[in-house]
């Protein structure tokens, strides 16, 4: 059995996890690469729209986290977008910055004159994309355009990620001539297979990543959807098959139903997988929340991570323990992620959270008076629906206590 990576001060997590019977299979990759997609796909989420200061300043906050490669957009969307590229080029940021294309020369030579690093060159490979989207092409005009617009941007020096979208739905006997064919032909730095509709099961991704992987000797990126809910853990299957990168956008923004949250899917390669992650755990939180004002896109209360109450408790069984052991109640210490466990009150909160609540607002109650505060409490939760702010609940001791 590995070393106990499960447990730390900072997170408990499954044991089972790192079963030789789990862990047998699995070739995770020493180091993995963290693309961020938010300022591309993430802007696709219907009603979004980041305007080049929102940009801009977006991409310096990835920066700051630690993300290796930042998606900064499509350079022929708009004049201003071109713009807002051009300036974040400029930037010397860590990150590469990489900027989405289509197999057309025009695409490239625009992402070559903005200053990109590289490029995601893309082509439809699913079944249904091709003979509905793109009718009058043949499977063989696919290749020919990927091949063409690899070798074309990779003639003008870009780092070239081959894209073809929709691969979980593509017939397999073409995805392996078209990885093949374009690999030994144009030679692209990395692929990637792509869960347009995020339609595959965890497995699935594994059992594509280990097949992609015995075609052709290059790394393999994973770019996954949520429309089953199961984005961030398709990707981690992903890199337990052996995938270097993974993609994903900040708060889980991205068409329909978004992409993978990128920064649940780091804190499972963390925590889960006992990848080492070069992302700034402290400062995620923040970097999501702006990240939501500047999308306009409210985060869920209850998202894992950094919603409001992910590390909240109304429930006053255990509640003694926030302080003392954290990860007896949550999975991570919220300390991790520069954040405190809080104790909320409302129908379902008992004395034991009443009297946290009470010592974390330096508030007095003589003992006989904590039942009729408990039922106070409840009462005025299930009148409010919800639980009570701080305020709420210090009006209810004043009351009681003058």
């Amino acid at each position: 059995m590995t070393e106990k990576k499960w447990i730390t001060e900072n997170w408990w997590g499954s044991e089972f996890n790192y079963l030789e019977d789990i862990r047998k299979e699995f070739d995770i990759p020493k180091r993995v690469i963290f693309h961020d997609s938010t300022l591309r796909d993430g802007e696709q989420t219907p009603g979004v729209v980041f305007r080049k200061e929102a940009r801009i300043e977006i991409a310096k906050i990835l920066d700051s986290l630690g993300i290796d490669r930042i998606e900064a957009g499509m350079p022929k969307v708009s004049e201003e977008d071109f713009k807002a590229i051009k300036e974040i080029t400029k930037l010397g940021l860590k990150a590469k910055i990489m900027l989405f294309c289509r197999a057309m020369k025009e695409d490239i030579d625009k992402a070559d004159e903005a200053g990109a690093d590289g490029i995601i060159l893309e082509v439809p490979s699913g079944y249904p994309r091709i003979i509905n989207q793109f009718p009058k092409w043949s499977f063989d005009d696919v290749k020919k355009r990927a091949i063409d617009g690899v070798r074309y941007a990779k003639n003008k020096g870009l780092y070239v990620v081959f894209f073809p979208y929709d691969t979980t739905r593509a017939k397999i006997d073409f995805l392996e001539e078209l990885y093949t064919e374009v690999v030994e032909k144009a030679n692209p730095d990395s692929v990637a297979i792509v869960d347009t509709i995020g339609c595959a099961l965890p497995q699935t991704m594994y059992w594509l990543v280990k097949k992609v992987k015995s075609w052709i000797d290059l790394p393999v990126e994973v770019h996954t959807h949520n429309d089953f809910g199961m984005a961030t853990s398709t990707t981690l299957a992903g890199v337990e098959a052996g995938a270097e990168v993974v993609h994903g956008c900040l708060t889980g923004l991205g068409e329909r139903t978004g992409n993978a949250s990128l920064e649940q899917v780091a804190i499972g390669l963390k925590t889960l997988l006992g990848v080492e992650v070069n992302i700034d755990f402290k400062g995620l939180v923040k970097a999501c929340k702006r990240v939501s004002e500047l999308s306009k896109v409210p985060i869920p209360i209850n998202k894992p991570v950094i919603g409001d109450v992910a590390y909240a408790r109304e429930i006053g069984l255990g509640a003694k323990l926030f302080n003392k052991a954290p990860t007896t109640i949550f999975p991570l210490n919220p300390g991790f992620l520069n954040r405190h466990p809080k104790i909320v009150l409302g129908k379902k909160s008992g004395k034991e959270s009443v009297i946290i609540k009470l010592d974390e607002l330096g508030l007095k109650v003589d003992e006989n008076l904590l039942p009729q505060l408990i039922d106070e409490v409840k009462t005025f939760g299930i009148n409010k629906g919800t639980y009570l702010t701080n305020d709420e609940f210090q009006l209810l001791v004043k009351k009681m206590t003058n």
